[in-house]
């Protein structure tokens, strides 16, 4: 991607959060200026990946396969001792015309939440014992207290206010529903790690390659620089 479409997203993304009433922390406001000379108060952002994450999947159609995100909070299951949390919570945000490819997860579960503008459709099937997809059998769902079972592949329509209950090694993709406009959705699971606990079929990327054609406006999640050592507190 190029920088100018990741700001681009970014700010949209800002747009969508004020508009729907949904304050963020102050790290998400820190320019790239001032992370240069924060310390390591702010450790437990850089190693659990707190703040902006834009994402084309690595195939470069980021209007067509792609999603912008922030991390609220996050634990470390590598670093336990250090930060405890058991939880992760996150925004993403799709555009219309925007798809987030199928996958499952390893270890999270998750409840992704509506939390306002459009509808989403969220299209399940289980996995086999070899983690393919399976396309034959039903899938058990739980949404808002609800529990049904749908045919493999079923997309299921999430209103503002509704849920789902994503468990572990159940695949599911994401989509706006034309003409409803945009959606902020809420994640809220156990701890994230996009490194290592995304099983994407087919195959696809999960960071952006980026072409630096202009300044950034905010730094993503993986691009923090090291502690500045002045301010070290450890």
């Amino acid at each position: 991607m190029k920088r100018s479409e990741i700001n681009a997203a970014l700010r949209e993304l800002e747009i969508m959060c004020e508009r729907e009433h949904y304050y963020l922390p102050p790290f998400c406001s820190f320019t790239p200026e001032q992370w240069k000379s924060l310390g390591h108060e702010y450790d437990e952002v850089r190693d659990c990946m707190l703040g902006w994450d834009i994402t084309d999947y690595g195939l470069g159609d980021f209007d067509r396969v792609g999603m912008s995100l922030i991390t609220i909070r996050n634990g470390n299951r590598s670093k336990a001792d250090k930060y405890p949390k058991v939880y992760a919570e996150k925004l993403l945000y799709l555009k219309e015309g925007q798809y987030s490819p199928n996958h499952f997860h390893w270890y999270k579960t998750e409840d992704i939440i509506n939390r306002g503008g459009g509808n989403v459709r969220i299209r399940v099937y289980n996995s086999r014992p070899d983690e393919s997809i399976d396309r034959e059998t039903e899938v058990t769902v739980h949404m808002d207290g609800r529990t049904f079972t749908v045919p493999a592949g079923t997309q299921l329509r999430l209103r503002p206010g509704e849920s789902i209950h994503i468990q572990q090694f159940l695949y599911h993709d994401f989509e706006v529903e034309s003409g409803t406009g945009a959606v902020l959705l809420g994640e809220v699971s156990q701890c994230n790690d996009d490194n290592t606990d995304n099983r994407f079929e087919p195959p696809v990327g999960r960071f952006p390659e980026i072409e630096e054609d202009e300044p950034p406006y905010r730094l993503l999640c993986n691009e923090y620089p090291p502690a500045a050592s002045e301010t070290d507190i450890s």
